[in-house]
């Protein structure tokens, strides 16, 4: 069920009911009022006949509306990238998330889309109802108003991090938009900080099973890079040159992401990218309405409320770790990787708050990869040959994991490469592209899954049929069945 096909009776009845189900998947502009809402909002509801529904709340804001004070859109729950969108579309939103219009640059971005300016604007006025630029502006102003309330950062901190370029432009920016200027909206209000490191809540869809996301990295944890300890997951980071250890841990409702070391303008980038490895804005209500149709899968869900597929910080990192993961356990992969990074990660000295180690780690680039004599580690000739030619490709640039990058170009570039198959190039596209629909159906752990009474197994080819109704969610049916005691894998 995506947005677009949702109709105003249901928008109403979500609105009345302050389904939470609904919080982020559509916002309420108030016609009386000015004021565009979440469909939680606490305040009395508006009459039917003064309001508007909105996809999104840069939709709401392109069409003159300013934010609710009282149910903060700010803090609802993020929509889903891909939820009625056009792949040129989404690749342009995740652009945008990592800051592609900063420099406000449509053109720049619609080239790197391969479309003209005007047809990407089209796109995104029919998709997601705003332009680009509105897209990116509603998303700087919705991360500076959560700064504001949730953490100590002045507000010159804070016009860097959300990407202004000057306070004055930030104070401008927010009195025209909330009729006060950021000190007169924090004003009155408890700022939250519990450590020394920047930090700042995630909100995301319930239910969400933090401890199996946990486990599942805690499993494959690479040793220096990432370590997980006592409910928290933390990991080296190099954004723009600085060195730095991302530290994510559970919250109510919410994921509390602390940052340490890495500058505050790399701020609103890094927590784009850890929404997304930590799956934050999975539709999980549709996701489950559709997998529970299978009669396996049902009970599984019944066992793994919220499941999420876990995300990675980096495409190049986890193509590595995929190529090492063939054919030997996932000890084993992780023990390589940890070997790796020892030798040719670069060294980085990190302070961390708490009761955690910190990485000392960073993984190696492509650069570092393109002529690492990795036998030496214990990795066979043949896998280490395609971790060599994979660096080089990159170094090339003949494959990207650019953002940008189309996802069936990807998987053509990743299988060109000897030794890496549609299972690596399938799993990469889940995992370092969030591709809902990612499956890598030659898995012998979903194969296994399904054999019959005799043991017999189910061809790749068969269960690609079988799978076929649980589209557009594939990939999370593969967690789903890997977190099972049949499928266990991934």
């Amino acid at each position: 069920m995506d947005n677009t096909a949702l109709s105003n009776d249901v928008y109403e009845r979500a609105r009345l009911s302050r389904d939470v189900r609904f919080d982020g998947r559509f916002y309420v502009g108030v016609r009386t009022t000015g004021i565009y809402c979440r469909p939680i909002c606490p305040a009395n509801p508006p009459k039917s006949e003064n309001v508007t529904f909105y996809p999104t709340a840069a939709a709401a804001s392109e069409a003159g509306y300013r934010p609710c004070l009282r149910c903060r859109p700010e803090c609802a729950p993020g929509t889903p990238a891909w939820a009625g969108t056009s792949t040129t579309v989404q690749r342009g939103l995740r652009l945008i998330a990592d800051g592609a219009l900063d420099d406000g640059n449509v053109e720049r971005l619609a080239d790197r889309l391969g479309v003209t300016s005007r047809h990407l604007r089209r796109l995104f006025t029919r998709h997601v109802g705003a332009s680009p630029l509105a897209v990116a502006h509603t998303q700087r102003l919705h991360f500076a108003k959560r700064l504001i309330d949730e953490t100590t950062l002045s507000m010159q901190e804070i016009s860097v991090a959300a990407g202004f370029g000057s306070v004055r432009r930030f104070n401008d920016t927010f009195r025209k938009t909330y009729g006060r200027t950021p000190r007169e909206l924090r004003r009155g209000r408890d700022a939250v900080t519990t450590t020394t490191a920047l930090s700042v809540l995630l909100p995301c869809r319930q239910p969400y099973a933090w401890q199996e996301l946990l486990e599942f990295f805690a499993g494959r944890a690479t040793p220096g890079v990432e370590v997980v300890e006592n409910g928290r997951y933390l990991r080296s980071i190099d954004v723009g040159g600085r060195h730095g250890v991302i530290d994510v841990s559970p919250g109510d409702g919410a994921l509390r992401l602390a940052v340490h070391g890495a500058g505050i303008e790399s701020l609103f980038s890094i927590v784009q990218r850890a929404r997304s490895m930590f799956d934050l804005d999975a539709a999980i209500d549709d996701i489950t309405t559709t997998l529970r149709q299978d009669e396996d899968l049902r009970g599984w869900l019944e066992q793994h409320a919220g499941l999420r597929v876990p995300g990675a910080w980096d495409g190049f990192e986890l193509t590595v770790r995929a190529i090492l993961g063939q054919q030997v356990s996932v000890k084993a992969a992780t023990t390589f990787a940890g070997r790796i990074a020892a030798r040719y990660g670069e060294k980085i000295s990190v302070t961390v708050d708490g009761t955690c180690d910190a990485p000392t780690r960073l993984f190696p680039t492509p650069r570092k990869l393109q002529r690492a004599r990795l036998e030496s580690l214990g990795i066979i000739r043949s896998r280490a040959q395609t971790i060599r030619d994979l660096a080089r490709a990159v170094v090339a640039g003949t494959l990207s994991f650019d953002a940008a990058q189309d996802l069936d170009g990807l998987r053509a570039a990743l299988t060109s490469i000897r030794g890496i198959g549609d299972w690596t190039a399938e799993y990469v596209a889940m995992r370092a592209f969030k591709d809902p629909d990612a499956f890598p159906a030659s898995d012998l752990g979903l194969l296994r899954a399904f054999d019959g009474p005799t043991n017999e197994r189910l061809r790749p080819a068969e269960l690609l049929a079988r799978a076929e109704a649980w589209r557009p969610w594939r990939a999370y049916a593969a967690l789903l069945i890997w977190g099972s005691e049949k499928g266990a894998g991934g």
